[in-house]
């Protein structure tokens, strides 16, 4: 999720227009062509059908239509991002990351001289993202989570809104979504329904915990940076903060099935990218407690805060 995808903060130099994407591979020459030399159209995986489930299943809940996903595209697996940033800098979200384009093999960043985090994102918000093979082969609960997020990007409301605001809003959203169609779908004592109905609040923990640690990195690297520590010693304390961030977040129980318990990179540039989805989450979920845990209420709610 995400979201990916997201974010047009400082970028290195070869990526200051936004994320570019990978050109698609020229197709090889063989000496035994087929006999047809007509190009073929790529047909639609089976889970195309279910997207356009969802998609008409958001609007019954307040979600407007969008462009995201109408059509499946092979010219590209995922979106391949690179975010880093200097290893005793804590920027709040991705916007303030440096990014450039990866590949399906990683990045090219100096991992001695950066923290970096590779996202192969499988979708990303520019409200005619296409079904790509990375989300047309993930999990079920991943898809049907990453399908209304990426969609409730692409409402008015939320383009117009901060990264920390609309990723926050677009994450519960995309929680609340999928556990509701899952119960319309395959019912309330199905594995989906009742795997996906408790992401909400998992993540509400994962939430609490990263934006825990998020301070606490960003007030050590403050004493670094008033000569109060030296670096080395700043060093030293971020890898203990690190290793104690992952103890409390991989203590999370049950485990999530849509999302990673844990950063995914146990950096600056991983810590920096998931504060940009929790630090305003809990809020999120307050309104959600508020509206008597109504989805629909809160997909409504949340479109008259953001459009404020």
């Amino acid at each position: 999720m995400e979201a990916s995808r997201r974010g047009t903060g400082r970028m290195a130099s070869v990526a200051r227009t936004g994320v570019l994407i990978l050109a698609a591979a020229s197709a090889a020459c063989s000496l035994n062509k087929p006999a047809a030399t007509t190009p073929t159209t790529p047909q639609p995986p089976p889970s195309q059908a279910l997207v356009a489930d969802m998609k008409a299943f958001e609007q019954t809940l307040g979600v407007g239509a969008t462009n995201n996903f109408l059509k499946y595209s092979t010219s590209q697996r995922a979106v391949y991002r690179c975010y880093f940033t200097g290893k005793l800098e804590l920027p709040g979200s991705y916007r303030d990351l440096h990014l450039v384009r990866g590949g399906d093999a990683g990045c090219s960043v100096d991992r001695h001289k950066y923290d970096v985090f590779f996202y192969p994102a499988e979708a990303v918000a520019s409200g005619a993202s296409p079904v790509t093979p990375a989300l047309a082969d993930a999990p079920l609960e991943r898809l049907l989570v990453v399908v209304p997020h990426e969609d409730f990007h692409s409402q008015t409301e939320t383009r117009g809104s901060s990264p920390e605001v609309a990723e926050a809003a677009a994450t519960l959203i995309g929680f609340l979504t999928a556990s509701e169609f899952a119960k319309d779908r395959y019912g309330e004592g199905s594995q989906a329904f009742q795997r996906l109905d408790r992401e909400a609040r998992l993540f509400l923990h994962k939430a609490i915990i990263v934006n825990l640690y998020h301070d606490r990195v960003s007030a050590l690297y403050s004493s670094f940076r008033s000569g109060t520590i030296t670096r080395q010693t700043a060093l030293a304390r971020k890898e203990e903060l690190f290793l104690a961030l992952e103890r409390e977040c991989a203590a999370i129980v049950p485990d999530p099935v849509s999302f990673n318990k844990c950063p995914a990179a146990m950096n600056n540039a991983g810590l920096a990218f998931d504060n940009t989805y929790t630090r305003r989450y809990p809020a999120m979920f307050d309104r959600y407690e508020r509206s008597g845990e109504d989805t629909r209420a809160t997909i409504l709610d949340l479109r008259r805060l953001l459009a404020s």
